[in-house]
């Protein structure tokens, strides 16, 4: 039987979970789990009571709200997007999706016809490419350098007339790496000129290194006829099993997209939009200690790289959630993952769940989500990894 959700393959974190089952972690070697992108602690003890309030409090908290979500909400982060980039954004220019992935798979159905095609970089979210396949839609293949970065002359090539849109995630995921903002006006510029949309999913820039924008897409008075931004809540304030996220685009795209949100979840989740505006309006400070403690954990990666460089490991990428590496083994990655969790306690996913079948690379690759370990952790992990034998 064919079915859309056979068109693709099964969710890749769920697949990874299951080599756990039957293992056992012996107490002086405890599981290293580095496989997925998601806070594992709660949200911080104030927002906490914010939303307990609204919930013992609020009635409305219990009900049915807004398709694109609360009106408080889209113009607080309407004037943050103001603030933090530059240029023009109403609130009406701004939807509530539950959730990041959400936000994508609405702004797809709004753009896109089965048969049409979306340019996405390799590797890519794997997400992305599910529900592509899900959509009958083709998944373009945009191959990235050795800085595992797409080359926008690449990406004019690859366009044809069914073309709807380029799909990028800044800082990257899985590869880690941040598009330097001449990158993105490249990438913005091809895409206005051919008619096209650019996605560009920000679901990790609250962890960007640069202290200034990322970019200044939206100083650009015309920005709506080109740009959809995504963004997630759930990384920003560990909210993820409230499913908050965000769009950011023409109000015109956001009409079609409430279509979507109308006929699915109906409305965001309204305890998870209320925590999110009191983050937005409360949790600057905290914030920034969430940020900088991330930053020191990149850079834990890179001050512990001499370790394991030394067995032939090399690092490929690295920002926000992630460090993306060649492994220097003879295994395929997809064979060494699951041995991984059995003989060395450690979980993690390999690149073949963000390539295509036919690339070669995906056998050298591995992701590293590494935002729940502190130094310590890292530490740990290298040391793992470096005892693997040759």
């Amino acid at each position: 039987m064919h079915s859309r959700t056979r068109s693709t393959f099964a969710p890749p974190v769920m697949a990874a979970s299951r080599w756990l089952d039957g293992v056992t972690f012996p107490p002086e070697r405890p599981l290293i789990n580095v496989c997925q992108a998601a806070p594992v602690d709660p949200p911080p003890e104030p927002l906490r009571q914010a939303m307990a309030e609204a919930a013992l409090h609020n009635d409305a908290a219990h009900l049915y709200g807004p398709d694109l979500g609360l009106s408080e909400l889209r113009a607080e982060l309407a004037a943050r997007w103001q603030s933090a980039y530059g240029g023009e954004i109403g609130a009406r220019q701004v939807a509530i999706t539950s959730g990041c992935n959400q936000a994508f798979a609405a702004s797809i159905m709004a753009l896109t016809n089965e048969g049409d095609e979306v340019i996405l970089p390799s590797p890519w979210y794997f997400n992305h490419r599910m529900w592509l396949d899900m959509c009958g839609l083709g998944t373009v293949v945009l191959p990235t350098g050795a800085d595992m970065l797409p080359d926008p002359d690449q990406a004019a090539a690859l366009i044809t007339p069914r073309t709807k849109a380029i799909a990028i995630v800044s800082p990257n995921n899985p590869a880690g790496v941040e598009y330097p903002a001449p990158l993105l006006r490249a990438l913005f510029d091809l895409c206005r000129e051919r008619g096209i949309k650019l996605i560009l999913d920000e679901t990790y820039r609250d962890f960007h290194a640069a202290p200034d924008a990322p970019h200044d897409l939206f100083a650009d008075p015309d920005w709506s006829d080109t740009l959809i931004q995504l963004y997630s809540f759930s990384k920003a304030y560990r909210l993820t099993g409230h499913r908050v996220g965000a769009v950011t685009a023409a109000e015109s795209h956001l009409a079609e997209i409430e279509k979507f949100i109308d006929s699915v979840t109906i409305c965001p989740s309204q305890i998870g939009q209320i925590a999110a505006l009191w983050g937005l309006r409360n949790l600057d400070q905290w914030l920034a200690g969430e940020r900088a403690e991330i930053l020191d954990r990149r850079a834990a990666i890179t001050d512990g790289l001499p370790q394991i460089a030394a067995k032939g490991w090399e690092l490929l990428g690295l920002g926000a959630y992630f460090a993306y590496f060649r492994h220097p083994f003879d295994m395929p990655s997809d064979q060494l993952a699951p041995w991984l969790v059995r003989e060395h306690g450690v979980l993690l996913l390999p690149s073949t769940m963000f390539r295509a079948d036919d690339d070669p690379r995906g056998a050298r690759e591995l992701r590293v989500a590494f935002a729940n370990l502190d130094r310590a952790g890292i530490g740990r992990l290298y040391d793992r990894l470096a005892g693997i034998p040759g």
